[in-house]
């Protein structure tokens, strides 16, 4: 009976929000007692993430949960400490839960980076999780993601574990605090569960026994509470009173009578009413699905006419709206293909005239380059005819030159006659040889190119004749 109770009691408090005040089946109006002072146990590995302890409540009343040292389900993800809030007329306990950032948790400040607001203790980088020595213990010889940052605590650690009613912390979620609340979350693991289970059935973990101060206050490892990793408590939070807790518990019991008799009671009127309702329900529907039927039947008709109708107005619609989307397309397509065409024609345009074009300055630039390539050749053969006369003038003129030279050279080679003497008896002269022949010219060669004349020997004297001798006078 005791763990249905207990079950139950866990299938409330999953039910109720992270960030809500919600209310217990079980009406607990006295608050909780304060958190317990006590050291934390040292890390036992690497990724290894710090879950303070709270007070829990169970069949006997308060029971403390050690804090301890949990793996996270995945990288990245956090703890949001569950806590106790008052909700009105009672006090509902808020479960806690694993995120990607750490949400509301009413406020009281756990220690050890849990200081009200946020946590403090470290945080994720590349899949490890770095921690920060000034609130944890961690062997560094081991644990090599360490470092040290100062905690600035703006909440008065003065070991409340309750959020709002008399003397509880007066908190309220932040804008970050409420948008963490929705974000994916995991409930506490399967090892935490086992760990809250072996504390509701260790009897010295009773408020009622320990006042406050349990001597199991911190575990190293989750549901191991002997070994050299337990940590006691030094001391309460506060003064314990008994009465609260023996009030309690006995307003707990009358609870749990009240209750009882009271399911008791609403079982059998659940089950007359029930029975009474089934026979009402039974009549109710035959007589309705007789009238459902008949009404089906009539409305199965109008609304197959109506369809009909419909279907028959949209198809006309379909009809009209698809010639009319035909015609527009074949406008459409008319304009497109006119327009096509027109520039098609003005791009032919464009190009046979820019082709003439072309071939007109071509034509005119093999005009003008005929036309000067005819005068170069004109002129050249112009100029050589010219050249060809001058030197055949010059030739010309220099052969005629040569030959008056030449028949002057033989004129003046010629001798003298002698002039008449008087007659004496003279001895008959001797008979003078008769004068040599000329030789007659020679061929002469082709004229050579016009040279400058050279000046010529001036013609000899005639020899003269030989005269006779005189013959002495007697």
């Amino acid at each position: 009976m005791r763990n249905i109770r207990l079950l139950f009691l866990a299938v409330l408090i999953l039910a109720i929000p992270a960030a809500s005040f919600a209310q217990f089946g079980v009406s607990i109006t006295i608050a909780p007692p304060a958190l317990p002072v006590y050291e934390q146990p040292m890390a036992p590995a690497d990724g290894y993430l710090w879950t303070p302890g709270y007070w829990a409540y169970g069949d006997e009343g308060y029971f403390w949960v050690p804090g301890t040292w949990v793996m996270a389900p995945e990288p990245g993800f956090l703890w949001t400490p569950g806590y106790w809030g008052w909700g009105g007329d009672a006090y509902a306990w808020n479960d806690g839960y694993w995120g990607p950032h750490v949400g509301f948790y009413g406020g009281v400040n756990y220690g050890y980076g849990y200081c009200g607001v946020g946590y403090q203790g470290g945080y994720w980088n590349s899949g490890s999780f770095y921690y920060n020595r000034s609130v944890n213990n961690v062997n560094v010889t081991y644990i090599h993601n360490v470092y040290n940052k100062t905690v600035i605590n703006n909440t008065t650690f003065n070991h409340v574990s309750y959020n709002g009613g008399r003397g509880g912390v007066s908190a309220r979620p932040t804008g970050a605090e409420e948008t963490a609340a929705h974000e994916q979350h995991r409930p506490p693991s399967e090892m935490q569960t086992q760990h809250v289970h072996a504390a509701s059935t260790n009897h010295a973990l009773l408020a009622s026994v320990n006042h406050g101060r349990p001597a199991i206050a911190a575990t190293a490892k989750p549901a191991e509470f002997s070994g050299h990793g337990v940590v006691a408590a030094r001391q309460a939070g506060a003064p314990y009173r008994a009465s609260q807790n023996k009030a309690t518990a006995a307003r707990t019991s009358e609870t749990r009578a009240t209750q009882n008799k009271a399911a008791a009671t609403r079982s059998n009127e659940n089950k007359a009413a029930q029975n009474k309702a089934a026979a009402t329900r039974s009549n109710e529907n035959r007589a309705a699905q007789n009238k459902t039927t008949a009404t089906r039947s009539n409305e199965n008709k109008a609304a197959q006419s109506k369809a009909a109708a419909t279907r028959s107005n949209e198809n006309k619609a379909a009809q009209n709206k698809a010639a009319e989307t035909r015609s527009n397309e074949n406008k459409a397509a008319q304009n497109k293909a006119a327009e096509t065409r027109s520039n098609e024609n003005r791009a032919a345009q464009n190009k046979a005239a820019e082709t003439r074009s072309n071939e007109n300055k071509a034509a005119q630039n093999k005009a003008a380059e005929t036309r000067s390539n005819e005068n170069r050749a004109a002129q050249n053969k112009a100029a050589a005819t010219r050249s060809n006369e001058n030197r055949a003038a010059q030739n010309k003129a220099a052969e005629t030159r040569s030959n008056e030279n030449k028949a002057a050279t033989q004129r003046a080679r010629q001798p003298a006659p002698r002039p008449a003497t008087v007659a004496h008896s003279q001895p008959a002269p001797r008979q003078q040889p008769a004068p040599r022949p000329q030789a007659a010219p020679r061929a002469q060669s082709a004229p050579r190119q016009e040279t400058a004349a050279r000046a010529q020997p001036a013609p000899r004297p005639a020899k003269e004749a030989p005269k006779s001798e005189e013959r002495p006078r007697k």
